[in-house]
């Protein structure tokens, strides 16, 4: 058998024993979210790296619906990890800095209390009897584990898919005892499309004729048909449109050689069953019922109000990543979480990305070099292990190499006009932040309320890496998520031209600042005009206006007197305006809508 033709996010996984796994017993009852009780509960762990002498270097990973305590190898002669590809030495979670650890979590099937345990009443397991658990309830004996290693605050919770509503959990209910949470490819509650996919997948275990109604630990079969059709279901729901074809459309009547006597005409039949075959080895049905539900059941609002009351409280840090090809958790739901978190005041960095893997991006390596620096960067300026702003020197200077003037000018001229502007300790929005360089030069200057909106996913994964908050966002789709006044100064930085709706987005920053500083390019500036009139060919200069008119960024060409004209239409008022000549680096007073080829006003409404 070809195993690269069944590769998937599953493929590192098996039932074999795990070498490094630790328990611990509780006797005291756990208190069931749904009602009921576990009159004693055991906990399976694995742990990796050291926990520093003041105990502030300790992440939890939270894992999904199929996974389990061995997020990573120890040592070479381990058994790979579901996570291996983030978590070990000098990784994303890099267990040379932290120290990590990672439960299975309650109703799992890998040694901590589930279905498939012996409930102690009975001196059999579980099975149909196991009680309705929730995402609670797996973080409630998270924390009890915790208080047992003495782990009084986490540096972060890390988690994906369900393992994200773990998180979504820590943050609400125990905000106190994290600084950081890393929220990936999840929701505040599951759309009925991926609850319509968990409740037929329920129905082919339910419906199976060895399920015996949940008590089939001693028969001679088990529900194996019936958990392989869900996990062949849940299988679909975890690939992109895009991967599905790369993988299936070539060969699409050539089905893979695997043993199965499920149909496998057509390749993509022959994967899902052997993805389905390799399921039953390692999962336990009961167990399959019991944290779907649990993932089902998990809501934390379906309005954006009720979502921001239940993460009102706590200063948590957050970082929150989707991916746009995924569309069982689709990026629109992380975004209704960053809203919401942003209608709070909350510190949120965001960003969706560009990925044709579909939910299961996270866990496989094609776009491990967007995820990586996100979670590494973010820990890292967590934990104070960068500094403020990572190419801002001793004197305020930022070295940015991404400088649209002369390269022997390390920072932009209009920023160190803006910084002028902008009054001390005022909160800032950066519209269009590129990548940081502004918002890390406020930083410096001990701005402790600042934030950034970037279309460009590069750009946000180095504002990330500085430590500074961006959302990834396009302004033409509004700024909804912000409140009126909610930022003292809105920067709209060299972006105006770019925009296409250029009303909307002025309304928008009008409304969310109490002032607002918009810089652009002059296109009326002498030299565009001389070489437009003289040689008749599209405007270019040595400055800020240096792009052809085949790679310009521009859809707009205005001028200073346009935009004097914009606010008097618009009924904006103009307390400041600055021009300059960026090829000279000086200020222009004589004629700027000639003489300068970059304005700078400073307006509200």
């Amino acid at each position: 058998m070809n195993d690269e033709l069944f590769e998937s996010s599953d493929s590192v996984r098996s039932a074999e024993p795990l070498k490094y796994a630790r328990s611990v017993d509780f006797d005291e009852p756990l208190e069931l979210d749904q009602g009921g009780e576990l009159s004693n509960v055991t906990v399976v762990y694995e742990t990796y790296g050291r926990l520093n002498d003041d105990k502030s270097n300790a992440v939890l990973i939270c894992h999904a619906l199929s996974g389990d305590s061995h997020v990573a190898r120890h040592d070479e002669a381990d058994s790979p990890g579901w996570w291996d590809l983030a978590v070990g030495p000098g990784k994303a979670i890099d267990t040379d800095k932290y120290f990590v650890i990672c439960p299975n979590i309650l109703g799992g099937c890998r040694g901590t209390t589930g279905p498939n345990s012996i409930n102690p009443d009975t001196n059999t397991p579980y099975g149909a009897d196991f009680p309705t658990i929730t995402i609670a309830d797996m973080v409630e004996l998270q924390r009890r584990l915790l208080d047992r290693l003495g782990i009084e605050k986490l540096l972060a919770v890390v988690g994906g898919s369900m393992g994200g509503h773990q998180v979504l959990h820590w943050a609400v209910r125990f905000a106190y005892r994290l600084r950081g949470a890393i929220v990936i490819a999840t929701s505040a509650r599951l759309s009925s499309q991926a609850l319509a996919f968990d409740v037929v997948a329920r129905n082919a275990i339910l419906h199976d004729p060895d399920f015996r109604g949940g008590q089939y630990y001693d028969a001679k079969a088990a529900p194996n048909a019936g958990l392989a059709i869900a996990r062949m279901l849940g299988h679909i729901t975890y690939l992109s449109h895009e991967a599905m074809a790369r993988k299936f459309e070539a060969d699409r009547l050539q089905p893979r050689e695997a043993p199965t006597e499920f149909e496998k005409k057509f390749s993509v039949g022959s994967y899902l069953a052997y993805q389905g075959a390799k399921f039953v080895e390692r999962f336990d049905a009961n167990s399959y019922l019991a944290l779907s539900m649990a993932m089902d059941l998990f809501d934390l609002g379906k309005t954006g109000r009720e979502l921001s009351k239940a993460l009102a409280d706590g200063r948590v840090r957050w970082l929150v990543m989707s991916f746009s090809s995924d569309w069982l958790f689709s990026p629109r739901e992380s975004r209704q979480i960053v809203d919401a978190l942003i209608k709070t005041d909350k510190p949120v960095s965001y960003c969706n990305v560009t990925s044709d893997c579909g939910h299961d991006a996270f866990l496989l390596p094609g776009d491990l070099e967007s995820y990586d620096p996100l979670i590494s960067g973010f820990l890292d300026n967590l934990s104070g292990g960068r500094a403020e702003a990572a190419t801002v020197d001793e004197a305020g200077q930022d070295r940015s190499h991404t400088s649209i003037f002369h390269p022997e000018h390390p920072q932009r001229l209009d920023y160190d006009r803006i910084l002028e502007l902008i009054a001390p300790s005022a909160s800032v929005l950066d519209l269009g932040c590129g990548d940081g360089e502004l918002l890390g030069l406020l930083q410096h200057r001990g701005h402790e309320r600042i934030m950034g909106v970037e279309l460009d996913e590069k750009a946000v994964i180095a504002c990330v890496q500085r430590g500074l908050d961006v959302v990834h966002a396009d302004l033409n789709d509004g700024l909804a998520a912000f409140a009126d006044k909610q930022f003292d100064t809105v920067v709209l930085s060299q972006t105006l031209q770019a925009v296409r709706d250029v009303e909307g987005v002025m309304d928008d920053m009008l409304r969310v600042g109490r002032q607002c500083i918009v810089s652009f390019p002059n296109f009326a500036y002498h030299k565009l005009r001389k070489m437009l009139y003289e040689q008749g060919k599209a405007p270019e200069a040595p400055g800020v206006l240096h792009y052809r008119w085949f790679d310009t960024p521009n859809i707009r060409f205005f001028s200073i007197a346009d935009f004097h004209g914009f606010c008097r239409h618009r009924k904006i008022t103009v307390h400041r305006s600055v021009a300059l000549d960026t090829e000279a680096r000086q200020e222009v007073t004589d004629d700027p809508n000639l003489n300068a080829d970059l304005a700078i006003f400073v307006i509200s409404r």
